[in-house]
């Protein structure tokens, strides 16, 4: 595309009154300059994509997943059911930081609750958050 730009601004004697900043010639660099597309291949995994929906919520969980103490949280209850105190003093937090963070874990379906009289419980929700994590983990600890 900078190619036929280029060629397009000096064929028509009109470079010097268009000003190409650096960046725009950085973005045009950086586009794909092959002219043939596997048609065949872009409509097949284009059958395979997901909806924006799906793909949104699973941008979600990946963005919450930012957040060391969070990760702190989920790494704990990788192991094993814990209670809010309990997580709270693992981890060196207030009762209510852990809480403000479970909430938002909870929200997006990655943790569950249950209660026992007046103690909250947190697991991980399913195998695939355990998953999740377990494989997120070994890739970071095998760059290492």
């Amino acid at each position: 595309m900078y190619i036929i730009l280029e060629y397009l601004l000096n064929y028509f004697w009109i470079w010097d009154f268009i000003m190409v900043t650096a960046e725009l010639k950085e973005k045009l660099d950086d586009l794909c300059e092959a002219h043939f597309i596997d048609v065949d291949k872009a409509r097949a995994v284009r059958g395979l994509m997901k909806p924006d929906p799906v793909i949104n919520s699973l941008s979600e969980t990946f963005k919450i997943l930012g957040d060391p103490t969070r990760v702190k949280i989920l790494m704990a209850l990788s192991y094993r059911e814990l209670c809010v105190c309990d997580i709270a003093n693992l981890i060196g937090l207030t009762v209510s930081a852990i809480s403000h963070q479970l909430r938002l874990l909870r929200n997006l379906r990655l943790v569950k609750h249950r209660k026992e009289g007046r103690i909250v419980y947190y697991s991980l929700d399913d195998p695939h958050i355990e998953s999740l994590f377990k494989a997120g983990l070994e890739h970071v600890i095998e760059k290492e």
